[in-house]
């Protein structure tokens, strides 16, 4: 393998049961795998501000066991069900993580994601200074 993978003790068993890095590092690059907003039961939080919260904690968590942090971040794709619906509330959580200089975004629409009642993937990228 090319890169070297990151996986926090907390992502582990996704890492095993899903065959998936939850992030890989590669030179000075941080590649993370799409996070979604899960409970600890393993499926959708049903309020979507909470669900949007728990994506960017499980991405906080991965940065902090590279060593960095939201601010190394500077590629962001979000995958969005129902993109329109939400995208207020998912603009008030996200300025909660990414604040200036904010890096590039994409956001996606699209019809269905991994669970069934998840609303985002949140997919980032980051360098390390």
């Amino acid at each position: 393998m090319v890169g070297k993978p990151i996986i926090p003790d907390s992502m582990r068993g996704s890492y095993e049961a899903f065959q998936f890095a939850p992030a890989t590092r590669v030179g000075d690059l941080l590649i993370l795998s799409g996070q979604i907003g899960v409970g600890p039961d393993g499926n959708a939080i049903a309020d979507l501000e909470a669900q949007f919260t728990r994506a960017f904690e499980l991405i906080g968590q991965i940065l902090h066991e590279a060593g960095l942090s939201f601010d190394n971040i500077v590629d962001l794709h979000t995958f969005h069900v129902g993109l329109q619906a939400h995208l207020g509330t998912f603009m008030k959580v996200k300025a909660k993580y990414i604040t200036e200089p904010f890096p590039s975004w994409t956001a996606i629409g699209v019809v269905e994601l991994a669970l069934p009642g998840i609303a985002v993937e949140i997919k980032a990228t980051a360098a390390y200074n």
